[in-house]
């Protein structure tokens, strides 16, 4: 899911990741996930690490998706979260078998964006919604994390909302980029 580079950084700062990370706005994912148009029962949070995310959010079943298998103790343990250990690029997941997919601050860190968002569309039902919360590295503040990201030897790959909403139109999503700025959000939902 992660390039080894990151799978290992997360494998080693599991245990101290959830202090250096703030809590993830679930009132901005629930309001992304209103994009549905099918009720939200079984969400998959994909390179959900600790749960951040996951934790945020109520209602809908979640499994928490991750290559680091630290991060996924850490959502078991500390959160009660169901995890699995995953590739993103190949979701253990039928067709059309869940109703939402997040990805939070953690596409960056996809090393197959493509595979990951064909995935994603393929274990989405119709009306069920892709949600990516993601940093922009034409923001100064972008260009500052990725900076960052590449000097602690992570393979981050971020991209521009633009591109990622075209990425999503081209996987069959129905792309809306819900807001903008350093850190932005794009929803898809399944045709």
């Amino acid at each position: 899911m992660y390039g080894v580079g990151d799978v290992d950084f997360f494998d080693r700062v599991a245990p101290v990741y959830d202090l250096a990370m703030p809590p993830a706005d679930g009132g901005a994912l629930a309001a992304a996930l209103e994009h549905a148009t099918r009720p939200i029962e079984r969400l998959l949070d994909v390179g959900g690490g600790s749960g951040r995310a996951a934790a945020a959010l109520t209602g809908p079943e979640i499994t928490v998706v991750d290559a680091s298998i630290e991060m996924l103790s850490r959502a078991r343990r500390a959160r009660g979260l169901a995890g699995l250990a995953a590739d993103a690029g190949r979701l253990p997941f039928g067709d059309a078998s869940v109703d939402a997919v997040t990805v939070v601050d953690a596409f960056h860190h996809l090393p197959a964006h493509d595979a990951a968002l064909a995935e994603a569309a393929r274990a989405l039902a119709p009306g069920g919604a892709l949600v990516v919360r993601e940093f922009d590295p034409d923001h100064p503040l972008g260009r500052l994390l990725a900076a960052g990201e590449h000097a602690i030897g992570m393979d981050s790959r971020f991209l521009p909302p633009d591109d990622l909403a075209a990425a999503m139109d081209a996987v069959d999503l129905d792309p809306r980029i819900v807001d903008r700025g350093f850190g932005y959000t794009v929803v898809g939902v399944r045709r």
